[in-house]
């Protein structure tokens, strides 16, 4: 009799398993699903081509931050139709820029004991064309008006600039003859007419002027610099106090940056300005929140700009001449690049 009630009761215990499994494979399912899927009243998102050709139309080119099967992937819009439907590359990236064809994009790679990262340089149409060890977490990306160079900034110890212990290493590359030089804290730094070395300098935030001349913040005895360096000369000359994060008009005639204002709290420090290099003039945006990022210049004499949002950032624009209002440009969106004409 025993035997006989075996069989049965093994019967049903299958059946409550398979049921049990089958639930959990559903609820995974539906959790993968709402995952994947793109967060209600958002922007549409959808797989296909991007291009980083300057014949392409007028577009911004940007990380993806909408949740959903494409987070996190190099997206593009129309700039005359931000708010459409994003077309998604399937390329991923943490930093990126782009200019004349070249991209730069800063990745990570998930390993069992530690993260690693890495940049990857582009061609106009995604392709790898060589990629580069990284030495901590990146946090800054910028290509030359031609192309042809790119710097990054990383940070190799701490991560975030409103504190003071973090350390962070900015590099720049030729990919004509793939020139790499790999820390601009080995560049002479000229203060006030002379060379100055000290123990705590660091270098972060490259904008370029061309292949030769770019702007750059340099940090040292507790205060913040806007510099102008130079690949031949290998300098570093600063040539204003309490700039971060530059950012050179296409005009090469202004620079944003952000500013720490006195006042504001120690971990929101950060106001968007505007310096005229040919009067050394300082104008405030609009922009009255923090302002933790590398500014883009639109072309028309506008800045694209990173704020807190519901899907981690969104990209805002502010008129640089201090006037007007600043409004949201897209939802769910990083690391910006305008391009085209």
């Amino acid at each position: 009799m025993i035997r006989k009630c075996r069989l049965p009761v093994l019967i049903v215990c299958i059946l409550l398993l398979a049921a049990v499994a089958g639930y959990s494979v559903r609820r995974a399912a539906e959790r993968t699903s709402r995952l994947d899927r793109p967060a209600q009243g958002g922007p549409a998102v959808l797989p296909g081509p991007v291009t980083l050709a300057g014949d392409a139309g007028r577009r911004v080119v940007f990380r993806n931050m909408v949740w959903g099967p494409h987070r996190d992937e190099l997206a593009s819009v129309p700039a005359d139709k931000p708010t459409g439907p994003r077309v998604a590359s399937g390329v991923k990236c943490l930093r990126f820029s782009a200019a004349a064809g070249t991209g730069i994009c800063l990745q990570g790679e998930h390993g069992v004991v530690r993260d690693t990262y890495r940049a990857v340089v582009l061609d106009q149409e995604l392709r790898e064309r060589r990629t580069f060890p990284l030495a901590g977490t990146p946090t800054r990306a910028r290509v030359s008006p031609s192309g042809r160079t790119v710097a990054w900034t990383v940070f190799v110890s701490g991560d975030s600039y409103t504190g003071t212990g973090f350390s962070t290493r900015t590099s720049l590359l030729d990919t004509e003859g793939w020139v790499l030089r790999d820390n601009l804290e080995t560049y002479t730094v000229i203060k006030e007419g002379r060379p100055y070395k000290a123990a705590d300098v660091n270098v972060w935030g490259v904008t370029f002027a061309d292949d030769r001349t770019f702007y750059v913040t340099v940090a040292t005895g507790g205060q913040t610099y806007l510099a102008a360096g130079d690949v031949a000369s290998r300098e570093l000359t600063l040539i204003h106090g309490n700039a971060e994060c530059p950012s050179l008009s296409p005009t090469g005639d202004r620079v944003a940056y952000k500013k720490r204002v006195p006042g504001l709290p120690a971990d929101a420090p950060w106001r968007l300005y505007v310096l005229d290099l040919r009067t050394m003039k300082e104008t405030p945006t609009a922009e009255q929140r923090n302002v933790d990022d590398q500014a883009v210049w639109t072309g028309d004499g506008s800045l694209v700009y990173s704020l807190a949002g519901d899907q981690g950032t969104d990209l805002w624009t502010v008129r640089a001449d201090g006037k007007g209002a600043p409004r949201r440009l897209l939802e769910g969106a990083l690391a910006p690049a305008v391009l085209g004409r």
